[in-house]
């Protein structure tokens, strides 16, 4: 798939200006709700983004970021019933498919930036919390009902969120439903920053040019190291900071890396 090529009936919009892809979500008359068309194109595009891409930046058309799932899938044939339906073994093989649609941040080389307005609800909230970088807007709404619902977040948004915030505000945020504001978002770590409604494309576009300013390999080693800091010791940290070290020295030397 090319990056023209995105199937209609997913509800996204593909752009590549240079190294940088956006990706927009886009139904704004519905919210830009999420179905597994969506997930299956967010995957692939994932998947086939070109080596040189350096920074993808995920965003909402409209009104809204995403308002998640798209509630007919509750009663659809094809739907969550369906997915009830299935043996537990293939019932986990079709989330484990959906969920990679969710995973912006694993790739070292690549640098993803959300930029979150209006409603972020459960899959909306989810798709943010899988990217690097959220710049959200002021009037931002974020809110994981599923629970409400009777199910569960499954899209890797419950690791992440206690990740970020920790897991008494998760816990209380999935299980109350309640919205959190872009005050709050910025108090407990779950936006990177905020920035009034009416300057947030600004705000993107400056971060990208910033991103895309520093070396790239260098930005790749240093977001590996950040990316493994919380499950090292300070010590192992400490020896992995001089491995890279050392790795962009001869780099930059010309020299060849050592076996």
């Amino acid at each position: 798939m090319s990056l023209s090529q995105v199937d209609p009936g997913a509800g996204l919009r593909v752009e590549r200006e240079g190294a940088v892809v956006t990706v927009t979500l886009d139904r704004p008359e519905r919210l830009n709700v999420q179905t597994p068309e969506t997930w299956v194109a967010l995957v692939r595009l994932r998947r086939e983004l070109p080596g040189d891409v350096r920074v993808v930046v995920l965003r909402g058309a409209g009104r809204a970021f995403s308002a998640g799932l798209d509630r007919a899938l509750f009663t659809s044939p094809d739907g969550l019933p369906s997915l009830a339906a299935a043996p537990a073994a293939a019932a986990a093989a079709r989330i484990a498919a959906w969920q990679e649609a969710f995973d912006w941040s694993s790739r070292a080389d690549l640098v993803s930036v959300v930029a979150v307005h209006g409603h972020a609800i459960g899959g909306g909230f989810q798709l943010a919390l899988g990217a690097d970088i959220r710049i959200v807007a002021d009037d931002v709404q974020f809110a994981m009902p599923e629970p409400l619902l009777g199910i569960v977040p499954d899209l890797g948004g419950t690791k992440r969120l206690v990740d970020l915030v920790g897991y008494s505000r998760a816990l209380e945020i999935c299980l109350t439903g309640r919205r959190v504001g872009a005050d709050e978002a910025a108090q407990i770590g779950l936006a990177s920053r905020v920035v009034p409604r009416e300057g947030l494309d600004t705000a993107v576009q400056h971060t990208v040019e910033a991103l895309l300013a520093v070396d790239r390999d260098a930005a790749a080693e240093t977001k590996a190291l950040l990316a493994r800091a919380h499950d090292r010791s300070q010590d192992e940290q400490q020896g992995a900071e001089r491995a890279a070290q050392h790795r962009r020295l001869r780099a930059i030397a010309g020299l060849h890396a050592e076996d």
